[in-house]
């Protein structure tokens, strides 16, 4: 499975490519950061995001995109410029058919390290050990984009028995709630 990681961000957008599957290693086949100047209008900003996903897209044709899901912070203005990097993202895979999957910060660090309370130090550290990296990728937006990649790769198996399993539920709950027609029985004579 090759997996594009998005850490959505207005300033610096992180991007990282991972492929494998769980329980293999995974190989690191890309890693940078989309920036846009902080001076620049929002939807100057927002179009150069989408241009630097929908290159990163074009050069590694990946099979899903894991976005980070947006979490609500004090700072109301930086959760907006997030969103909105965000969408753009989610946009560009949508518009290729490309699947897109959402996970919570705290899902990844936990994935990653262990803890869903590590910090970046620790996922950098992470990151570099599960991709056999010589130093952790920097700016810590490009370490987060990985690992939001790796987290995917090794929750989707679990993730795909679950919602076959909901289906198969589902599916049973339904034939066994349709009423069964009623054919009449006829006694016949001794």
């Amino acid at each position: 499975m090759r997996v594009l990681g998005v850490d959505p961000g207005l300033t610096r957008c992180g991007v990282g490519v991972v492929e494998g599957v769980a329980g293999r290693p995974l190989t690191m086949l890309g890693v940078g950061v989309v920036r846009t100047p902080a001076d620049a209008d929002l939807g100057s900003r927002l179009v150069a995001i989408e241009q630097g996903v929908e290159a990163w897209l074009d050069e590694h044709r990946p099979e899903l995109v894991a976005v980070e899901r947006v979490f609500s912070q004090h700072n109301v203005r930086t959760v907006m410029g997030t969103a909105q990097a965000s969408a753009v993202a989610m946009l560009c895979a949508a518009r290729r058919g490309i699947p897109v999957a959402l996970h919570t910060p705290s899902e990844v660090k936990a994935a990653v390290t262990g803890s869903g309370r590590a910090d970046k130090a620790q996922v950098g550290a992470m990151v570099t050990r599960l991709l056999r990296l010589d130093a952790p990728p920097r700016p810590a937006d490009a370490a987060d984009a990985l690992a939001l990649a790796i987290c995917h790769i090794w929750r989707a198996p679990a993730v795909n028995r679950l919602q076959q399993a909901h289906a198969q539920a589902q599916a049973a709950a339904k034939a066994s709630a349709r009423p069964t027609s009623h054919v009449p029985v006829r006694k016949v004579p001794r």
